[in-house]
């Protein structure tokens, strides 16, 4: 058992040190954009756990309110049903925006790596003055690397982001028809 457990571990330091060194070959570009992924994928987090955990218990609340009233067709009982349902949309749509301009910036901050990666390969080649593939093969993958994490994000962002949308139309939805039957 202790074997097992060690070798775990090791796994967990090698894939720590790998991803590391993945990270320091992207250049500083490269962390900024892992910040900016771990925030969007934190902001979906806490979306995926309002819809689960909060909204079903506010949405219950709403149609219990809902179905003890008497008056369902007066003009001041669809205001308020129509007060719900704002609040209901507010609730469920937020932070959306702010996750959809987070992937945006993912793709912005690859391309920010590529030109700083080939303005390293060009700083080479100026210093050095060759063009010798070994002296620029740390730039061009300082060029490549961010770009290709910026996409990578940026595609998972998107999906993700997409996602929820639709979550968020479809329970809205529910909610409007829930509150609009009759007893």
């Amino acid at each position: 058992m202790a074997n097992v457990l060690a070798n775990i571990q090791l796994n967990a330091v090698l894939d720590f040190m790998d991803l590391f060194s993945f990270m320091e070959q992207g250049g500083q570009v490269l962390w900024w954009l892992a910040a900016v992924v771990v925030v969007t994928w934190l902001f979906v987090v806490e979306r995926v756990i309002y819809f689960v955990w909060s909204f079903p218990k506010e949405k219950k609340q709403w149609i219990e309110a809902w179905q003890q009233r008497n008056d369902h067709a007066s003009w001041h009982a669809l205001a308020i049903r129509d007060g719900w349902l704002s609040e209901a949309k507010q609730a469920l749509y937020q932070h959306l925006n702010f996750i959809k301009v987070l992937v945006a910036i993912c793709p912005m901050l690859g391309l920010l790596g590529t030109v700083t990666g080939m303005i390293s390969v060009f700083d080479v080649m100026a210093n050095q003055g060759s063009s010798d593939p070994k002296l620029m093969a740390s730039g061009i993958s300082l060029a490549t690397l961010p770009t290709m994490a910026g996409m990578v994000a940026a595609l998972s962002g998107v999906f993700a982001h997409s996602r929820l949308t639709k979550a968020c139309q479809r329970t809205q939805l529910k909610l409007e028809q829930s509150l609009r039957s009759q007893r």
